[in-house]
């Protein structure tokens, strides 16, 4: 894994093609891991994130989010959400979105437009 700046700003783009969020304590590691290099900000994507996450009934992405919202490190996953036709998990992206702090985008640009 790694975490790239952003024009120099305080938002890291984690780079990765693999699976690195599986529990909490993989979440916690990364916020570490972007608290230690300076970053207010994350963008991750869907496929760093297991499966698990995206069913709401399993509770990681609740407890993995309010992680990043305790620590106030501001996050943007980014990935086509689409196949997921549950109207909990969308409700929940709709929620999580219109406070600002955790969002569900569709594309890196969009998720750097929604942290700046």
């Amino acid at each position: 894994m790694e975490i790239r700046a952003y024009n120099e700003s305080s938002i890291g783009i984690v780079v990765s093609d693999e699976i690195l969020i599986n529990n909490v304590q993989d979440a916690v590691d990364l916020l570490g891991n972007t608290y230690y290099q300076g970053f207010e900000k994350l963008i991750i994507f869907k496929n760093n994130l297991n499966e698990d996450f995206f069913d709401l009934r399993t509770g990681i992405a609740g407890s993995i989010l309010q992680k990043f919202s305790n620590y106030r490190i501001k996050l943007a996953i980014v990935g086509d959400y689409s196949k997921y036709k549950s109207k909990n998990f969308n409700d929940f992206i709709y929620e999580c979105n219109k406070s600002g702090q955790i969002n569900f985008v569709s594309s890196q640009d969009e998720a750097l437009n929604v942290l700046k």
